[in-house]
Formats: structure tokens, sequence, C-alpha cells
């Protein structure tokens, strides 16, 4: 019987994906780079959320390597050539129902880590003697942050198409952890 036909205990069955970690990591980097985004001035508030998600990331790096499966890289990201055949099934209407993270979203996981990272760190260069006042360095971290934010309007958007899509609602599997088997 399909899952949407089943009965009331089927439809209640649900499947752990996201450990707690994951979840507070992904809602802190989250908050910290939006609120970072939106809040240009005091400067010590954009710099203290700016920090916040920089840390949130660096232990989401550690955590993809250390976690429990799901967690972990090598459960998700993608390679190229996979990460194409995702794109071409979407295209095509036909696009596998993942558990944890879709090709799409690994691939978008990555992206955004590597964002941060290298907010993070054009951030601390501009607090250098060195670099104090580069218009450049501040361009830089200018035009990274919005292409952060447009990975991130892209990330909704798919987290929007896939719910569905598919029938189920994954901004709240990243709260509870849980989604359907």
């Amino acid at each position: 019987m399909p899952a949407d036909q089943a009965g009331p205990a089927a439809v209640r069955a649900s499947v752990a994906v996201w450990d707690p970690l994951v979840r507070i990591l992904h809602w802190t980097l989250a908050a910290g780079f939006l609120g970072a985004f939106l809040v240009g001035s005091p400067r010590e508030l954009h710099e203290t959320l700016g920090w916040t998600a920089v840390g949130a990331a660096a232990a989401r790096v550690a955590w993809g390597f250390a976690g429990p499966q799901r967690a972990r890289f090598a459960d998700f990201v993608p390679t190229p050539v996979g990460f194409l055949a995702h794109a071409r099934a979407v295209l095509a209407g036909r696009e596998a129902r993942y558990i944890g993270h879709n090709p799409a979203g690994g691939a978008m996981v990555v992206a955004l880590l590597a964002v941060v990272a290298t907010l993070g760190l054009t951030g601390w260069m501009m607090g250098l003697d060195a670099f104090w006042g580069a218009g450049w360095l501040e361009g830089l971290h200018e035009i990274v942050a919005n292409l952060g934010f447009g990975l991130v309007v892209l990330h909704w958007l798919g987290v929007a198409w896939e719910s569905l899509r598919h029938r189920e609602n994954l901004a709240k599997a990243m709260i509870t952890g849980r989604k359907r088997p």
C-alpha cells in the first residue's frame, strides 16, 4: 500500500534523520549568517553574529567527519557526475526521494560552508593592520555575502520544492530530526 494511502499508524511512523547537533548547528549557522547579513551596524553585533556563523560552520565541518552516518559528508556530498544526474532527473520530473540530503542539498551544504568560511576569512583580514581599509577586501566580503544570501534563497526554494514534490515538510524535519520512511 502506498505511504499516502496507509493507515494512521503508518502515517505517524518516522525515522531519525538528523541528530540534535546537526539541527542545532544548522539553525545557529542560519541565524548567525542572516543576522550578520541584515545587521550592518553596530559593527560589534555584525561581527558577533558573523563569528557565531563561522563557529557553527567549523563545528559542522568537524561533525561532518566525526558525526553519525547522516551527518557525515561521505553520506551526502555528491560527485559532480552524481550531482548532474540528479539535476537531470529533477528537470525530467523523476528525481528520487532521499531520507537525508539529496545531491543538490549536499552540494548546497558544501557551498554554504565555503561561503561562511570565506566571509570569516575576509572579515578577519579586514581587522588586520596589513588590510585595514582595503577597499578590495571589503568589496570581496560584500560580494561573497550577497552570493551567500543568493544561495540561501536558492536553498529555501529547493526546500519548498522538495517539500511539495515529495509531500513532506523538510523545514519541520530539520527541527524534529525525523522524516517519514
